[in-house]
């Protein structure tokens, strides 16, 4: 059944997402902010682990780096393009429509908590490569793989944040659904050089997510966002990074 990998993350989402509501409970207000940071640093690390597998390679018995330029232009670009659209600003605006719309009006950290776990559980390469796989096979063992962790990420991050981490799985699964749709069309564009860059770029905006967990929202992600499509882009031009 195609989409099925889909569902189960989303399921998954859901499922960690009630977990961490009651479990939190247990917790005090200086807890749960210990909670949350140990979160952000969990997904710094996370995110390093992705960002140096695509810019670190053995070289001659040598460790070297690069793709340094890539990082950049694509984080300054996206970025620009980010903020003139205003992604940031929409994120915001559908997270306090739900609020309002779920009876959470009174939850002042709704909004961040959503918009914060649909960046950390939507960026990435699993959730393209497995939506593709899905979409043209049938195949929806790397979606399920990425709801097991989804699971444990959105648990903490509810028990921490609040009842606004739960409703991530909506974009989750808009953003995957569509390109198990698309897949078709998608999958040709999807190199894996493609791949490699966009999960290169996923993973610092990911470090940026940690980040805004650690010391509060000091950076829109979602508006470098654009990034990661310059990202598959760039694996089309005729020089390398």
């Amino acid at each position: 059944m195609r989409g099925l990998g889909t569902i189960i993350n989303c399921v998954a989402i859901v499922a960690g997402g009630v977990i961490g509501h009651f479990t939190g409970r247990l917790f005090r207000r200086d807890q749960q902010e210990s909670l949350n940071k140990a979160c952000g640093v969990s997904v710094m690390f996370i995110a390093i682990a992705g960002a140096m597998q695509g810019m670190l390679h053995i070289d001659r018995g040598s460790l070297v780096s690069g793709k340094s330029m890539l990082v950049v232009l694509c984080l300054a670009l996206g970025t620009i393009i980010g903020e003139m659209i205003g992604i940031e600003k929409g994120f915001e605006r559908f997270g306090e429509w739900l609020k309002n719309r779920t009876g959470n009006s009174g939850d002042k950290e709704f909004v961040n908590a959503f918009v914060t776990a649909s960046l950390t559980v939507c960026i990435g390469a699993m959730a393209i490569v497995g939506a593709i796989q899905d979409g043209i096979l049938g195949d929806f063992s790397t979606l399920a793989v990425k709801a097991v962790l989804d699971f444990i990420i959105i648990a903490v991050m509810t028990s921490s944040m609040g009842k606004g981490c739960v409703f991530s799985a909506i974009p989750v699964f808009a953003f995957e659904g569509a390109i198990t749709l698309l897949a078709g069309l998608v999958s040709p564009v999807m190199t894996d050089l493609a791949i490699a860059y966009l999960s290169l770029i996923g993973s610092v905006l990911i470090f940026c997510v940690g980040v805004n967990l650690v010391w509060g929202k000091k950076l829109r992600v979602a508006n470098m966002l654009p990034a990661v499509l310059l990202a598959v882009f760039a694996a089309y031009l005729p020089w390398g990074f």
